[in-house]
């Protein structure tokens, strides 16, 4: 008997475990969340700032700087061309997103993983190297600078962005569903059209409008590809180094909330889908 152990003093003595603290994550949670959008939140501030100049101290709050955007015509034709820009390309890169995707999905070929790597080579690499590397390749094919470059450039750029949601979709996709289609008498064609295609269109879409996003607000790319017209971006980098004032941050604040609309969209038909 006294060689037995109590179960209750045994737990007694064993020394406590040090417990969680939740506070900490919490605490380090809202400090990153601070450093990433603290500057948006001031960035807003500014936007509303009664003053002429992009600076402290507030003086007050105006929509002024907002209506004076509204009714830019610089502002309103380089957002036209923006919109040019970023549909065109978002076209093209999730065009060819959906046709790689679907090489990959579907045929075995030599140097298919190097085919992989080199489709998201462009994401990858600094956007000087990607600039520089097409102001060169354009250069020797005798284009012409224009908002057809920057289309182009955008477009290559915008291929990986595409592509990931898409081959993921793709390889979750249930081999029998399209068995029971060729098995029915289905054509290649009507099998990708009302079988595939149905299953992998909310990727299709995500990946688009992620790609849209990244063309709409590229500055890096866009300064060795543009030639006399400018896009959205360009022409706020341009005043930057001007006439620093409160529309800047109207102007920006205006790209912030269209952009992170589009990226909520975006992962909000992904998720559904799912």
């Amino acid at each position: 008997m006294n060689g037995m152990v109590n179960p209750t003093e045994s737990s007694e003595n064993r020394s406590p475990r040090s417990q969680p603290k939740p506070w900490f994550l919490g605490s380090w949670t809202i400090l990153v969340y601070a450093f990433l959008y603290l500057p948006l939140g001031v960035l807003v501030l500014m936007s509303l700032n009664d003053s002429t100049i992009l600076s402290l101290p507030f003086k007050g709050v105006t929509l002024d700087w907002y209506r004076l955007t509204f009714g830019d015509r610089a502002i309103q034709q380089t957002l036209i061309n923006s919109l040019k820009v970023a549909s065109s390309a978002t076209l093209l890169a999730t065009g060819f997103g959906l046709l790689s995707a679907f090489a990959i999905y579907r045929y075995q070929f030599f140097g298919k993983n190097t085919f992989r790597i080199a489709l998201n080579l462009p994401i990858l690499l600094p956007g000087i190297v990607t600039g520089v590397a097409m102001l060169a390749y354009f250069s020797d094919l005798g284009l012409e600078l224009s908002l057809l470059t920057v289309i182009l450039g955008h477009a290559v750029f915008g291929i990986p962005v595409a592509l990931g949601p898409i081959l993921t979709r793709l390889t979750q996709f249930p081999r029998s569903l399209e068995e029971a289609a060729y098995d029915l008498g289905a054509r290649p064609g009507e099998v990708f059209r009302d079988v595939i295609f149905p299953y992998i269109r909310s990727a299709v879409i995500s990946g688009a409008l992620l790609a849209f996003t990244l063309s709409f607000d590229e500055v890096v790319v866009t300064i060795f590809l543009t030639g006399r017209d400018n896009t959205l971006p360009m022409e706020i980098w341009g005043r930057l180094r001007t006439n620093i004032t409160p529309e800047i941050a109207a102007i920006a604040t205006l790209i912030s909330a269209a952009s992170g609309a589009i990226v909520v969209m975006s992962q909000f038909i992904t998720q559904e889908r799912s």
